[in-house]
């Protein structure tokens, strides 16, 4: 594979430009056709590279890649998936050079979609080009790329559930994510799920002048915080009723090898400009961001804000809630037992509000699983270290709704890092993760 990217890099590098150079956002509108646009180039970059059918699958929202190259019915099956939506472009004055006009300096590739995900589901396409054309192909492929991973995947659960047959497969294979460093590789084994929602606290029927009631009238702003300080005790635990049943604990050995990962609590606590750290009891720093659940208030708000002042008492307080989930927790059972719970702690003299925004549960893939040790052998054999098992923090809930729809298991594959600056200005793609991506896929279906 080495030799192939070397002879053909030039010509791999327009063919991603092609598809970076579509502003495909997702979150806005007026990007509707460049979604279609982008569809419909990513089929032909399929088809060029030998899949024997692609076509684009229009759902309720932005429309779905779909390709395929059956070698044997009876051979094992790989389903790729990734998204071709990007992530908005603002702030744009904080920019390098136009988000949408791709470029390579200082080692890297740069521009909107560079890594998250143009730049990872191109390497796979290319990985699988090489296998065709070279005949080594012994697996049977299918590809899935949706435009709607950067706005919640909200049409391709039901398209998966309508399509179970056509992408029946052995495993899901998905470079979406990080790895630890381009020094120390890494597999990540699962991801969190998510239950988001907004509470609103509600007292007097109108703002009070501070000075007529206060003292006399609650205060919703003051019992929203007091019920928020309530969701968390001493040692970091979430206080919702019935919230840790369904949490498995690691067991010594799982955690022991987690905890190979690479981490200087002194360069995280620098990095990020405070004194101590803070979370649940008797777990590390990566436990409690990769194998334990948390609640965290993402945003508050009440009363006036404004400049000078205003002495009033509120009549609503607000905040919006996150509760990162672990394998086995899932995301419509904690919303309910939050809900629940929040609305049984509020004092009789405001009245309580839940809604719910968001949600998705987490997955976990054993890191004993022949997917697993495939792709650990593949990587090793490129990076010349064996890779760390990782468990990313943040969620894509769409793959635990596939791994439920078609009841097998999403590998993450991942190559990119945090040096990248996904989502944020200026996201670039290391060359040598690129390449090096390309090179472990396609090792990975030599030893699956």
């Amino acid at each position: 594979m080495k030799q192939y990217i070397e002879q053909n890099k030039e010509r791999f590098f327009e063919e991603l430009f092609s598809l970076m150079r579509i502003p495909s956002i997702s979150a806005k509108s007026e990007h509707k056709p460049d979604m279609e646009k982008c569809a419909k180039r990513l089929v032909e970059l399929l088809l060029e590279a030998g899949a024997d059918k692609a076509g684009v699958y229009p759902t309720k929202g932005n429309p779905v890649v779909f390709g395929e190259k059956i070698i044997d019915q009876n051979a094992k099956t790989v389903l790729i998936y990734g998204h071709y939506d990007v992530q908005p472009v603002e702030p744009l004055e904080k920019w390098n050079s136009d988000p949408f006009k791709p470029e390579i300096h200082d080692g890297a590739i740069w521009g909107r979609g560079a890594n998250d995900d143009k730049g990872q589901l191109f390497m796979h396409i290319k990985a699988f080009e090489f296998l065709v054309r070279t005949n080594q192909l012994k697996h049977n492929i299918k590809f899935v790329f949706e435009g709607e991973e950067e706005i919640g995947s909200g049409s391709l659960p039901a398209w998966v559930r309508e399509n179970k047959e056509m992408l029946s497969a052995d495993v899901i294979l998905v470079s979406d994510t990080t790895m630890i460093s381009e020094k120390v590789p890494s597999i990540n084994c699962g991801m969190r799920g998510l239950s988001y929602l907004e509470v609103c606290v509600t007292g007097p029927n109108k703002d009070l002048h501070s000075g007529h009631y206060g003292g006399a009238v609650a205060n919703p702003i003051n019992i929203l915080c007091d019920m928020i300080s309530s969701l968390i005790d001493k040692d970091g635990k979430v206080t919702v009723k019935g919230f840790y049943d369904k949490v498995v604990e690691l067991s010594s050995e799982d955690r022991a090898k987690l905890a190979r990962a690479p981490f200087d609590l002194s360069e995280y606590k620098e990095s990020l400009g405070i004194k101590e750290i803070k979370g649940e009891k008797g777990y590390s720093t990566l436990e409690r961001t990769g194998i334990r659940p948390c609640l965290d208030v993402c945003g508050i708000w009440g009363g006036y804000t404004g400049q000078g002042a205003k002495t009033v008492i509120p009549s609503t307080a607000h905040a919006k809630i996150s509760m990162r989930l672990v394998p086995n927790q899932r995301s419509e059972e904690i919303t309910k037992l939050f809900m629940e719970h929040f609305k049984a702690i509020a004092p009789d003299y405001v009245k309580v509000d839940v809604t719910p925004c968001e949600g998705g549960n987490g997955f976990l893939i054993p890191i004993t699983s022949h997917a697993f040790q495939a792709a650990s052998k593949a990587i090793k054999e490129v990076y010349g270290i064996e890779p760390v098992p990782s468990r990313g923090g943040g969620s894509i809930a769409v793959l635990a709704e596939m791994q439920i729809i078609l009841g097998i298991d999403p590998l993450l594959m991942g190559f990119g890092l945090e040096r990248d600056t996904i989502h944020s200005p200026n996201e670039s793609y290391l060359l040598k993760q690129f390449f090096g991506g390309m090179e472990s896929i396609a090792l990975f279906y030599k030893y699956y």
